[in-house]
């Protein structure tokens, strides 16, 4: 069937909540995707970093079809084979303690906000319903009716009122501010270490560091937020590594079980866990053995395959060479690892259009921001393909 008849259907019975590019994907290996017609791209999207290991990794393939022959859910009124060696490896490859395994990334930042409300007024003594969270302006932290009441973008508010309370909103990488908002009532400071919907905005050096030592002095939890930004898409396993920081708590999803199964987790320290007691909170999903042997064999991949080394190779040297491009456009080319944004003077929807054109898939973020991810397993010779059609669209579209 061609792209403008699955286009109509799409937008005839399904609801109009994306405004995806016009290109209807129909297979994809490695960093290549091919639509219904037989056109190939690159992709530089990465699913949002969720495909870090590569699209249909044959070694996520084969776990798939091995565990979806086996068994793919128990729910977690019974135990499974795979849950256990999942938290075990989960724990090892991350140096917390626990583990606590969901689906989607929104549900494990409400997984987050539940043990830092519990954790804060069990251990920490803060009042009932008295707990505080300090979030950052122009966070992006997942859709549900909590998480946008903490939001700062009109548009994911705009109708779905009244709010969650408890949340304090700071200037992103502003440590005055952090520390000005502290109170007796704060239980935890969430923070992306880079944001990445507000536009692969990182903060001042030394921010993480410092917001880490406020939260120490003030038995406050630090918990990352690493959806999209962990797992190797900057250079190291978590972006917060790159400041030497150790928070409480991190957030994961997306690439953790490689694009083939939404597998989220939230991992903390002993007391911060030991918060949740049976009943307390959980998931039908959360914890399956399909998802489990999927998330295992994705971070073997990682390891494995090295492709946190080959983000912190090819990223500066990538990011370098978009930087050399002087474009009028072009305000600021900033990043790490393979996770670039590319800031403009205009709206980034045309070049995003104009770079499918030829072959290549990204999306533009916070309107003005081209956005680039590629999977983590792409090669110098690829990035240089990218990097001639970056610059031949930049020409094209001129001033």
């Amino acid at each position: 069937m061609k792209t403008e008849k699955l286009i109509t259907i799409e937008e005839t019975f399904g609801a109009h909540n994306y405004h995806p590019l016009d290109i209807v994907v129909r297979k994809a290996e490695g960093v290549w995707v091919e639509d219904v017609e037989g056109n190939r791209y690159m992709d530089f999207l990465a699913a949002y970093s969720a495909v870090n290991q590569g699209h249909c990794h044959p070694r996520l393939v084969k776990a798939l079809k091995k565990q979806a022959a086996r068994v793919t859910l128990t729910s977690r009124a019974f135990r499974n084979d795979q849950l256990p060696f999942f938290c075990e490896e989960i724990c090892a490859l991350t140096g917390f303690p626990k583990v606590l395994p969901m689906n989607s990334g929104a549900e494990a930042v409400e997984t987050a906000v539940k043990a830092a409300r519990k954790w804060g007024e069990k251990v920490k003594g803060i009042a009932k319903d008295q707990c505080e969270i300090i979030v950052c302006a122009d966070n992006f932290h997942g859709r549900t009716t909590t998480i946008v009441s903490f939001s700062t973008d009109e548009q994911y508010r705009d109708g779905f009122g009244p709010f969650t309370p408890g949340f304090v909103i700071i200037p992103y990488g502003d440590a005055k501010a952090l520390a000005a908002a502290i109170t007796s009532n704060t239980a935890a400071f969430l923070v992306e270490p880079i944001q990445g919907e507000a536009g692969i905005k990182l903060p001042p050096d030394g921010f993480l560091k410092k917001a880490e030592q406020l939260c120490r002095d003030n038995n406050v939890l630090l918990i990352c937020d690493e959806i999209q930004s962990g797992l190797g898409r900057t250079g190291k396993l978590f972006a917060f590594q790159h400041e030497d920081v150790q928070p409480d708590a991190v957030i994961v999803g997306k690439a953790l079980s490689g694009g083939f199964y939404p597998v989220s987790a939230f991992l903390a320290r002993e007391d911060v866990m030991g918060v949740f007691h049976p009943g307390d909170h959980g998931s039908t999903f959360g914890g399956n053995p399909l998802g489990m042997a999927v998330a295992r064999e994705a971070m073997k991949v990682l390891a494995e395959e090295k492709l946190v080394e080959n983000s912190a190779k090819l990223g500066p040297w990538f990011l370098a060479k978009l930087q050399e491009m002087k474009y009028k456009p072009i305000k600021q080319v900033r990043g790490r690892g393979l996770w670039i944004g590319i800031v403009l003077d205009r709206k980034a929807r045309p070049y995003c259009e104009e770079l499918m054109k030829e072959g290549m898939l990204c999306k533009e973020t916070h309107e003005n921001v081209i956005r680039l991810a590629p999977p983590l397993n792409i090669t110098k010779t690829e990035l240089n393909m990218a990097l001639k059609r970056i610059d031949k669209v930049f020409k094209r579209l001129g001033d």
